[in-house]
Parts: C-alpha cells; structure tokens; sequence
C-alpha cells in the first residue's frame, strides 16, 4: 500500500493555484477520480500524455500560466489595477496582487489605473498570504544607472520637490534625493521658495559627483532655453518705437525689468518719468502690467531698452507759452545739492536755484542751510531757454535787498546787536538782520591777546559791534567788538610808567624768561636775564619780588619789567658817587700838587736869572 501511495500523484488545489482548465472543445476519454482504485488507474493513458485527450506538455503550459511567476528579491513589472487616497494596488502577472502606500507615488501625480509600474518583490506572502512590494525600493535599485543615463543623454526628468533646505530645495529624482539650488529653481527673483513644495517639475540634471553620488537638478535650465527660443522669435519682430505689454518682474534702484513674455526687457530709471525720481517704486509695482516702447535693442547681446515716459508728451511741450523772465512760479523742492536746488514748476519742468540766488547775505551757504527737499516755495524766473529746456530761477529776488539802503540804516560809528554765524581762525562773521552780515576780525575781537576767536564767542552767541567800515559793491561790513569797551592799555600806561617800581609774582617760567603777574592783574614779561637776584640766583616760579618797569609796547600789548634793575641801579649810583667824590680828592691833590710845583720853578727861575747877571 506504501508503494503504490509513492507512484500514484496526488493533484491537489492551493490558495495561489486555481483547478486545471481543460479546453472546452476537447472532452478527456477518462477522467481522473480520486475514488479510483489504483489498479484501475490507466498508467499507459497517463504516461502517454493523452489522458484529457491534449498533449501532456499543453496541460503543464496551461497549468504554469496559472500560477504567478514572482521571484522575490527581484525587480518586476505590474500593472496598476486601483488607486485610493492611501494605497495604490498592483497586480504581477495578472494573478498575484501587491498593496504600495501611495505616498511611493508622490512624484508621479498622474499615476493612473492601467499604468505599468516597476516593483521591487519583498516576500512572496505575508501572514496574511499577501504579496510583499516595494515601488521605492525598484526605483533605489536602477536610479543611479536612470540618473546617469539622463544625464548623458541630456535628457528631461520629473522630479518631486520634498523639502526646503538651506541654500534651495531637495528633489526625489527616480528615488535619489537631489539638490536644487535656490538660483536654479526660475529665471525671475523667487519670493515664495515654500510654494514649490510637494510639487512635481519638469528638471534637467547639471551635475554629478560619482564618488559622493551627489546630484544637482535644475529648472531654470529648462527655462532659459525655452526662453532663449522666445528671444530670439521676438527680437526678430522688435522694431525701434514698437509699442508692446509686458510684466513687472523685479525692481532695482537703476530700473526696472519687464517681462515682455519671456523675454526681459530693462526701463532705465531715467526712462520711467519725465520727473525726477528717487526709486522705481514711485512709478510702478511688481507684477503690474504695463504698456512700454521699444527705445534700443542688441539682437547680438540681447539686450532691449525699453521706455515709460515715452508714451506721453514732454512736459515742456505744454508749458504755458507765455511764462517769461521776471514771472513769479511756485514750486516744489526735488533735489538739493552743494551749488544750489532743483525745483518743479509742473510735473517734468524743473528750474535751478543756484546758491547765490538763495539770499542776499554774502557769506557763502549751502543750499541745505535754505531749503529741503519736499519745501513749497515762491520763486522768480531769471532765465527761460526753452530750446535747450532750461530754467534759471532766484529766491532773494522776492524780497526786499538791504543792502540798497544799507549806509542810512547802519552808519558807520553806529551800535547794533549782532549773531554770530560763523567763527573763523581769523574772524568772527555775525549776522546784523537776514542778509546782512559783518566780519569782525580777530584784531577787533578784543583789547587784549588772543589766539583763536573761539576764546571770546561761538555760534548763535549775540554780540554787540560797531560799523567801522563799508563795501556796498561787494556787499560787505566792518564790524568791531572790543571799540565798545574802553583801551584797558590806557590805563595801563598811565599806571605802568617806565622806571616805575611794582610788586610783581613769578606766574611762570619760558625758554626766554618768566610771565610776571603785576598789580591790577596786569601781566608783565621779564627776560631771563633780568631775573637775576642780588644773591646771583635766578628767580624762581611763585616768588614775589620788585621789579621796574622797563618798556611799554602798545602794538604787542606788552609790559617789559626787570628785577635786576631795582638793586643793579643803586649799585651804580653809589659806585657812580663814590667815583666822583674820588675823583674831585685827586684834583684837588693834583691842584696843590701842582701850585707847589709851579712856586717852586719861580724860585729857581729867579736863582737863575741873578746867577746868570753875577749878581
């Protein structure tokens, strides 16, 4: 009985194995039962292959088809037979089915039933008897050798953006993560990187590292050649004066670009108002649609200028033809610089008012100390040239010039308040009313010495002067402080005579002598040589001695004292009395000596005289 079980087969129906099918057509001469004796079996029928009444190898190619030919750990095509919001289902050979999470299919969003699909075959079955698939796992198998034969083959890949990173976005390219950079992703400046997330794009692979595996993707790649095609249709069209439609794409401080459909075109600042202008934003927006006329193109660098302003008539065009010079305008402060400021008369139409025209004061301004910009302000037109589509134009000309009656208002001798506007290394210029204006000069300041102007006044300090002098021609004044206090110098000659004795102290020492403090606070200068005492030391800082006074000099302001004087000179005059007194003994000796003398020879004169007569 254990031998005829060995040889008698036993067919039996699986789970994965459907009954044989025997074609319809044909009817077997023996059916098979299982309830059969086996010595009623017909072997011969069997063996020979005929038992349905089909060749034995129709039956085993009819049975394999039945059966799914899936091999695991290997990559196989499948086909799609349903899609839901989680699982994507696929069938390998028609029989076995496979259930893929959907999110495997992110890249493709217009995966679709009926779609051949590679899969990677995990497990034959489950626990639950159920085909194991990988949709990712396939695509990890072939991507490197996918990737680099796109690359080579300059070909178009879909990629899925799934995330944001530093520097641009991540790509899953046929299960490889690749890198887009941020200046990659469009042509124009991106505003919103996070809008391109968990979309599917159209790329072209740049770059690839083999030995890191590292892959770079780019859209604008893609961009740019299809709008180098754009251009180059387009440029061919353009004409000079062609007036076209465009979008604002991006605003700079030197212009704006326009996108004209696909090819960029650049309204220089200049271009976009016949005013003045501090920004491209004044004029137009982002994403705006504006009308714009071809001023210049290059078809060799593709460059094309484009214009705003253009499109409506010069401002100068509609001036009022009858505005003349002396004619009163108003107008705003636009622009401000060192020499003067530009101010619009009508949108477009600006005149210059130079600094000179700004006031009649002669000191020199700037045009910042007047105006500012965005000031409302009267003004006179100087000069009109319309040709050349210039305007000259003055402020002071609307009031009234001091200076025409400026000898009966401001007399020389005459006393006035005064601000002081300005301070100089050699003079203080102060501000008798708006527009005129004096110079005091150092020399003028004060009675006494001064290095610098800035030791007596400073800005905006209110000083009292005098007129000393005119110059209507050149609209200048001479101003004078210190005339108003009296010459302390007079009263310091009449005090400080010279030969005069005064206290004094050593205030401080020079290379050349000491600074002596004198009485009343007057300072007097001693040289080194007449700080000798009588003791033959040099007088020191802090000592109090007598001195004379030597000299006064009035143009230096200066007291020459000497120390040395007070005792040296009495020396003298009892050395010089001594002398005389000395000298009136010796001629008084000599006198006696000398009568004596004389006597003397009479005497023997007359000795003689008797001797030589005998007598």
């Amino acid at each position: 009985m254990a031998e005829t079980n060995e040889q008698a087969p036993v067919i039996e129906a699986t789970e994965q194995q459907a009954p044989v099918e025997v074609p319809a057509a044909q009817e077997p001469k023996k059916m098979l039962n299982a309830s059969v004796a086996p010595e009623d079996f017909d072997w011969d029928a069997f063996e020979g292959g005929d038992i349905y009444g089909v060749e034995k190898e129709e039956i085993n190619a009819a049975y394999d088809k039945t059966l799914s030919k899936v091999v695991e750990s290997e990559v196989a095509e499948g086909e799609v037979t349903s899609i839901n919001k989680r699982e994507v289902v696929v069938t390998i050979g028609g029989k076995s089915e496979g259930v893929i999470p959907v999110s495997e299919f992110r890249y493709n969003p217009e995966l679709a039933v009926g779609d051949k699909v590679e899969v990677y075959v995990e497990s034959a079955e489950d626990k639950k008897g159920q085909l194991v698939i990988s949709h990712r796992k396939a695509r990890a198998l072939k991507s490197w050798d996918r990737v680099n034969e796109a690359y080579e083959n300059d070909e178009i890949v879909k990629g899925f953006v799934k995330t944001r990173t530093k520097g641009g976005m991540i790509v899953d390219v046929f299960g490889i993560e690749a890198f887009l950079p941020g200046s990659q992703i469009d042509i124009k400046p991106i505003r919103d990187y996070d809008s391109f997330v968990n979309q599917t794009i159209d790329f072209k692979i740049v770059k690839i590292n083999q030995e890191f595996r590292n892959v770079v993707v780019s859209h604008k790649a893609l961009l740019e050649a299809e709008q180098e095609a754009r251009r180059a249709e387009l440029i061919s069209k353009l004409e000079k004066g062609q007036i076209l439609e465009g979008v604002v794409k991006n605003i700079t401080n030197y212009g704006v670009f326009i996108d004209l459909g696909g090819v960029d075109g650049l309204i220089h600042i200049t271009d976009l108002s016949w005013g003045r202008i501090n920004h491209p934003e004044e004029v137009v927006t982002l994403d705006e649609k504006i009308k714009v006329v071809v001023l210049d193109f290059n078809e060799q660098q593709k460059r094309i200028a484009l214009g705003l302003k253009q499109l409506t008539p010069h401002p100068w065009d509609n001036l009022d033809p009858n505005l003349k010079v002396g004619d009163k305008v108003k107008g705003k402060v636009i622009l401000i610089a060192d020499y003067g400021a530009f101010i619009e008369i009508e949108p477009g139409v600006e005149g210059l008012v130079h600094v000179s025209e700004m006031s009649w004061s002669p000191r020199l301004h700037s045009a910042q100390e007047f105006l500012k910009v965005g000031d409302e302000v009267d003004a006179q037109i100087l000069s009109i040239d319309r040709e050349a589509r210039k305007i000259s134009l003055g402020l002071k000309q609307l009031t009234e010039n001091p200076w025409e009656s400026i000898r009966e208002k401001y007399p020389v001798g005459s006393q006035h308040k005064a601000t002081v506007r300005n301070v100089t290394n050699f003079g203080v210029f102060a501000e008798l009313e708006d527009g005129v204006e004096g110079l005091v000069h150092i020399s003028d300041l004060s009675w006494n010495k001064i290095k610098h102007p800035s030791e007596v006044v400073a800005p905006g300090d209110s000083i009292d002067v005098q007129i000393l002098d005119f110059d209507e021609t050149n609209h200048k004044l001479s101003l004078g402080h210190k005339q108003l206090t009296p010459n302390p110098w007079d009263e310091i000659e009449a005090k400080f005579t010279p030969g005069t004795n005064v206290e004094g102290t050593v205030a401080s020492i020079t290379d050349k002598g000491a600074n002596i403090t004198l009485e009343g606070n007057a300072e007097g200068f001693a040289f080194s040589r007449e700080l000798v005492k009588e003791d033959g030391k040099q007088a020191v800082a802090g000592e109090t001695l007598q001195f004379k006074v030597v000299e006064l000099r009035r143009s230096t302001r200066r007291i020459l004292v000497s120390h040395l004087r007070t005792y040296a000179e009495v020396k003298e005059k009892a050395a010089a009395a001594e002398a005389e007194s000395t000298k009136k003994a010796v001629k008084k000796v000599n006198s006696n000596i000398e009568k004596t003398t004389l006597g003397d020879i009479d005497a023997l004169a007359a000795l003689k005289e008797k001797l030589e007569k005998g007598e």
